[in-house]
């Protein structure tokens, strides 16, 4: 095996690139460079690389197409040898130029290539050099190979070549995390630059916006940590894979990951509700007599769901028995407060729930929380009735269980106001 060869297959090792794609970078570079030097204006250059022997063939490649119009042929060959210095410019500015220039016809709707010459041979000229040469066919043309190439030509094809192997190196990883969207996996803070935290993935560094942080965590570089990766785009500088710790679907997939019962199917996560940093609910089911689904995630002394809760950096976790009676699921949603009764509205899909005088504050939560919580939970708008010893008064409204916002975990909130049902 040559030494270009094996040069060519430890760059592909090391970046992780197809070898046929860095082959066909290399054959491009060499067309940039023979053009550079020897090429003229309306070749359209190939060049075939032999990496075992280091040899090159060049080609001159066009397409046969139908015969020009004598008026439109007549301003082609015009353009040809008279051409407009703007015209050259152009296409000095743009010498890869293989967009075919196209005119939409209004009254058919389909599309007309126009004629180029860099790329196009008529016919009637194709004929010439293959007699059976019809439309759509390549006329290919041996080009002379030359004995060496000056510098500029070969710094066109060091820049061809870096720039083709950062695309592939581009593509590479975008392709690899795309496919990861929406899945949670570990990284190493790097660095952090204004409110942005940039997560080291291995092959690729991660962008955690502010939006996206749990607002009491510190990112300190070296810290690893799992994070979700939200969405991949394409950016102007590369791939751009944004990723969350503030996501529900975080909490899904470290249960997921830490739960073999509910990895196998056996316990199934039915919905989460989370506020990140500070609470989160989650409601699980299991069809089976014989595993108890609360017990499966909390683990041996509590040795799961204690794994799970470091893994998000000590926020509160309360595992919660989903249940298909609407009743008895929000119940088990208000945990740890006891309910008397539920009533249920089943047309407004609100619920009115009963609970005693020492058991409210447990039932709604700091600032709200705990109700807050169970509602998005459920599915349900929930109303907490108190009952005491001077009647039933409504605590907490569903018009005043409010949407989690940072505002509101930091700061205090004013006290709920009591209302005579």
């Amino acid at each position: 095996m040559s030494d270009i060869k094996n040069a060519i297959k430890q760059l592909c090792e090391e970046k992780s690139l197809d070898y046929d794609s860095v082959l066909a970078a290399i054959e491009l570079a060499l067309a940039a460079a023979y053009r550079k030097d020897y090429g003229e204006r309306n070749q359209n250059i190939r060049v075939d690389f032999d990496p075992t022997t280091g040899k090159s063939k060049i080609f001159d490649v066009k397409t046969v197409v139908d015969n020009l119009p004598a008026e439109e042929e007549a301003e082609m060959l015009k353009n040809l040898y008279n051409p407009d210095p703007k015209e050259l410019r152009k296409e000095e500015f743009n010498r890869e130029n293989q967009i075919k220039e196209k005119e939409v016809e209004e009254e058919t709707g389909e599309e007309k290539k126009r004629f180029n010459p860099k790329t196009d041979i008529q016919l009637k000229e194709a004929m010439i050099l293959k007699h059976d040469a019809k439309i759509g066919d390549e006329i290919v043309t041996d080009l002379p190979i030359p004995e060496s190439y000056g510098r500029m030509a070969a710094q066109t094809a060091k820049q061809v070549i870096v720039q083709k192997l950062r695309e592939m190196e581009r593509d590479m990883i975008f392709g690899e995390f795309k496919s990861k969207e929406q899945e949670v996996v570990s990284g190493i803070v790097q660095r952090r630059e204004g409110r942005f935290v940039f997560i080291d993935l291995g092959k690729a560094i991660g962008l955690m916006p502010a939006e996206e942080q749990i607002y009491n965590e510190r990112y300190n570089i070296g810290d690893r940590l799992k994070v979700f990766i939200k969405e991949v785009r394409e950016g102007h500088k590369g791939p751009e894979i944004i990723l969350s710790r503030r996501s529900e679907e975080i909490l899904r997939k470290v249960f997921y990951l830490e739960i073999p019962e509910i990895a196998n199917g056996t316990v199934e996560i039915k919905s989460i509700a989370r506020e990140a940093g500070s609470r989160s609910k989650v409601a699980i089911y299991t069809e089976s007599d014989n595993v108890d689904p609360v017990g499966s995630c909390v683990g041996q002394r509590g040795s799961r769901i204690q794994t799970i809760i470091s893994e998000l950096g000590g926020e509160k976790i309360d595992i919660i028995e989903y249940d298909e009676d609407p009743a008895k699921f929000i119940a088990n949603s208000l945990a740890p407060a006891k309910v008397i009764s539920i009533t249920l509205d089943e047309k407004e899909k609100k619920a009115k729930v009963k609970v005693s005088s020492d058991k409210l504050s447990l039932a709604i939560g700091k600032n709200g929380q705990n109700v807050r919580l169970a509602a998005r939970l459920t599915g349900w708008k929930i109303d907490i009735i108190e009952a005491g010893e001077d009647g039933e008064k409504v605590v907490v409204s569903e018009n005043e269980i409010q949407t989690e916002t940072e505002a509101e975990v930091e700061t205090e909130e004013a006290p709920i106001k009591e209302k005579k049902d």
